[in-house]
């Protein structure tokens, strides 16, 4: 109970206004936080736990969010507020009421993911590190794409695999295509666009209004077909989508290639949360995409 009476304090203190929960109410479909949909007496929020060492993730989630909202594109959760309660980390958010996606929805969404892409920086990489799931993402600023990726994203995740117990000719094969990426990306030099970063199914829904919202970010400045290969991963994502984002902003030529090397970099992050057979596939992807080399 101390925890969330110290929660709704701190909400009280961040809206300027008493809030008291008047039904707390676990929700599931998640591997990482506990949820709960939090009903006070004129306004519901989305309230996340962790332990205490989950703030740094829940601080930079509100930023993440809060770089979405400010693009002006795609309607993201506002974050409220967040904090240690009780020796557990929380972190609110508007609650948003979701509904089955409309005809246009997925248009939509492609259409207004493609004006958030033109948010730009001048480097790769964003004012902090976060998570991708439950694993560390980092972000130092770059000036050259091929070595963020090389660097920030496939050598951090084979990093954590080799401490995890990867070895052998898999991890080998992996390595050499590590190192061959700035070939892979040759001539290909993309603007860093303002990413959602783990764009799966799981991570958009839409209002009753059609009105599709994303949540659940890993924000950074990339090359901006990195959000659309994750699109491409784990499907659900219909075809008037990939119109609507093409018709608004066509991709380059090579994007077939580049879409497997930006996909590894999430399936090995799968292997290092899951392990399993997500190993054969980061090493089929490197196979595939060395052979594209020679």
């Amino acid at each position: 109970m101390a925890v969330w009476q110290q929660i709704e304090e701190a909400l009280s203190r961040a809206l300027g206004e008493p809030f008291t929960a008047r039904e707390r109410r676990p929700l599931g479909g998640g591997c990482i936080n506990e949820a709960f949909r939090v009903q006070g007496r004129d306004r519901t929020l989305f309230i996340k736990l962790n332990s205490a060492d989950g703030l740094e993730m829940f601080s930079a989630e509100a930023a993440g969010l809060a770089a979405i909202l400010a693009s002006a594109s795609v309607r993201a959760p506002r974050p409220i507020a967040w904090g240690i309660a009780g020796g557990r980390s929380w972190l609110a958010l508007e609650c948003i009421a979701f509904a089955p996606s409309r005809s246009d929805s997925s248009a939509l969404l492609g259409e207004q993911l493609a004006a958030m892409h033109r948010c730009t920086a001048q480097a790769f990489g964003w004012e902090r590190d976060n998570t991708i799931g439950a694993s560390p993402q980092y972000n130092t600023w770059t000036q050259d794409w091929a070595v963020f990726f090389r660097d920030q994203r496939i050598g951090r995740q084979l990093q954590l695999a080799r401490e995890g117990g990867l070895a052998g000719d898999t991890l080998e094969r992996l390595q050499h295509l590590q190192e061959a990426i700035p070939r892979l990306l040759d001539g290909h030099c993309p603007q860093p666009s303002l990413l959602h970063g783990d764009l799966w199914a799981g991570n958009w829904a839409t209002t009753g209004d059609g009105c599709p919202v994303i949540f659940d970010p890993a924000v950074y400045y990339g090359d901006r077909e990195a959000d659309l290969a994750m699109t491409e991963l784990f499907g659900g994502f219909d075809s008037s989508f990939y119109r609507a984002y093409r018709g608004a902003w066509p991709l380059q030529p090579g994007y077939a290639t580049r879409k497997r090397l930006y996909n590894l970099y999430h399936v090995l992050n799968h292997f290092n949360l899951f392990g399993g057979s997500y190993a054969s596939q980061a090493r089929t992807l490197a196979d595939r995409l060395l052979g594209e080399l020679r």
